[in-house]
């Protein structure tokens, strides 16, 4: 067959800057909405942010609930909740989620499901699920990111753990994909510092992971029907990657040290839209992939900054815990760009003799930093799990597509094995 030709390009309209979540009502209005739904988890919820932006909706008589039942780390179960909870109290004409990624991607699996027929297993990609497309229009969805990090303002995808199956999976289709992202980073002030770090590797992995996706030109051609969201590294969402890489650079660790950097607290919340903008249209590979049984199959950790109740290891630092390991085993199918995505990430750091050791050695001293786990083993992981770890990643074959060499059970095993401990 020959090579693929064409790349495509989408993204949600875009709010920015102090004060914006004040507006939602004037945009919901020019929607045609009357009647939302806001969408938020019980922290977020504690801080009031989420009330205050139902409140703000009166003033162009747009009439809000808050539904503040959403789970850290989403589950088949808790996603069946809230879409029960909006078929009960609705009808809605316009969804808004108020919080992180979890948050989102809640309010993208409700919207999907008040909206269109079916269970939530028909519209899980396959092999999990059926991958079903929806046939009928969402309704609009605005999100309002309060964390810096998973990007989900701007993408098509819903990512949650099938409970019975201990693994993460998600739900990918371009009408997933928010119709207006409201960053406003006076709302991430908030931001213990543990979610600070594992929200802000996130952002560092889309950035890294898109810049070094397969080249979208190194895929069969498509016929349009067949086109999907990730379509690999393309010239726009390299633009993206790069410029997020630049704003870590300058200002991650200091998020972390101090959350009233306001400085630095603007710095990541456009480093995250911008990573959001670049991997939502070129993908992510090898970190992604791994982080889903990482985070689907934990048992006690319980991490700095999040809700004490259930073992949880957050998305962001689930994907961070390979990525030196995923970034040795990719540096090989495209040198140039692990280089080039080093010395944006860390433009102090002594070249080493190996170039193959630029990235991974960047990305060790910044996790160090900022306090990341060393490795998968830290957050509860031995040998005896990686059987099953793997297991898990195989299964993400929607993501192990975009990585820019092939992928085998023997690679996976290698990269969890050699990153039980990172430093």
């Amino acid at each position: 067959m020959a090579n693929e030709t064409v790349f495509t390009y989408g993204a949600p309209q875009l709010k920015f800057g102090p004060g914006a979540a004040d507006e939602i009502g004037y945009d919901l209005a020019r929607y045609g909405a009357r009647r939302a739904l806001v969408v938020t988890d019980p922290g977020v919820a504690a801080t009031g942010a989420p009330q205050r932006v139902a409140d703000a909706m009166k003033a162009y008589d747009v009439t809000a609930t808050v539904f503040d039942g959403v789970r850290v780390e989403p589950t088949d179960e808790s996603l069946r909740r809230a879409v029960a909870h909006a078929r009960d109290t609705g009808p809605y004409d316009a969804i808004v989620a108020v919080g992180g990624g979890s948050s989102i991607d809640t309010a993208k699996a409700v919207d999907l499901l008040i909206t269109n027929e079916g269970d939530l297993a028909d519209y899980l990609n396959p092999p999990v699920g059926a991958g079903r497309a929806p046939a009928r229009p969402l309704l609009p969805l605005v999100a309002v990111p309060t964390t810096t990090g998973t990007g989900a303002e701007s993408t098509t995808v819903c990512v949650l753990d099938v409970l019975e199956l201990k693994v993460k999976t998600g739900i990918s289709h371009p009408a997933l994909r928010p119709a207006l992202a409201v960053v406003d980073p006076g709302l991430t002030v908030s931001q213990p510092a543990g979610v600070t770090a594992s929200s802000g590797m996130d952002i560092v992995c889309h950035a890294l992971e898109s810049y070094t996706a397969r080249p979208y030109d190194a895929f069969d051609r498509k016929a349009p029907e067949q086109r999907v969201p990730y379509c690999g590294a393309n010239p726009i969402s390299d633009m993206w990657s790069e410029r997020s890489l630049t704003l870590i650079a300058r200002s991650f660790r200091a998020a972390v040290r101090d959350g009233d950097d306001t400085r630095a607290r603007g710095d990541m919340a456009l480093a995250a839209t911008f990573a959001g903008l670049g991997f939502g249209n070129a993908g992510v590979h090898v970190p992604h992939a791994n982080a889903y049984p990482i985070a689907g199959r934990v048992r006690g950790f319980r991490p700095s900054g999040y809700p004490g109740g259930e073992p949880l290891v957050p998305h962001g630092m689930a994907v961070s815990l390979t990525a030196p390991e995923a970034f040795r085993f990719t540096f090989e199918a495209c040198p140039e760009r692990h280089v080039r995505a080093a010395e944006l990430l860390a433009p102090g750091l002594e070249r080493p003799d190996d170039p193959a050791e630029h990235l991974p050695r960047a990305l060790l001293a910044l996790m160090r930093d900022i306090g990341i786990p060393d490795g998968v083993g830290a957050v509860g992981y031995t040998e005896a799990d990686v059987p099953d770890l793997v297991a898990g990643t195989m299964k993400q074959q929607r993501l192990l597509a975009i990585a820019p060499r092939p992928v085998t059970e023997e690679d996976v095993a290698g990269i969890f094995t050699r990153s039980l401990r990172l430093w």
